[in-house]
């Protein structure tokens, strides 16, 4: 079919995109550490970006929130976490349905292991605290696609 064929112009494919299209969801932040001020502030910082965030305090929760809450598109993890750390719920976020899921590690214990271990597992970034806001926020900008 040639362009003279074409039933639509592209103003209208525009317009008909705009009104069948739907709209996605906004997709939300998963914060998980067993620090409640760290958890808070992170989650208080994001916020205050316009970005929706839900939080939890341990691995196990994550894995909960992450099988009830659909608009999950990022995840930012602490590495030390009782009863199972933050490798661990890598490990099986990646064995599941969300194994896609981008992950962003932050840490204030961590060493080299740990971060060649988060490499293997497929995360976006490993970052240190005190976290760089402004590396976070272009990371979590990207992986949400927010431009």
């Amino acid at each position: 079919m040639s362009d003279q064929d074409d039933i639509l112009s592209d103003a209208e494919r525009e317009a008909l995109a705009a009104v069948t299209a739907p709209r996605a969801a906004p997709q939300k932040v998963l914060i998980v550490d067993d620090n409640q001020a760290a958890r808070d502030a992170l989650a208080s910082y994001l916020k205050a970006k316009h970005i929706k965030c839900v939080t939890a305090e341990n691995a196990e929760q994550a894995l909960a929130c992450l099988k009830g809450e659909q608009s999950i598109g990022l995840l930012i993890t602490d590495l030390r976490m009782e009863p199972f750390d933050g490798l661990e719920l890598i490990r099986q976020i990646r064995e599941s349905d969300k194994a896609a899921l981008p992950i962003i590690i932050v840490s204030g214990d961590a060493d080299v292991a740990d971060a060649i271990a988060a490499m293997h597992l497929s995360v976006v970034d490993f970052l240190l605290k005190p976290i760089d806001l402004d590396k976070l926020m272009a990371l979590v900008r990207r992986e949400l696609g927010i431009v």
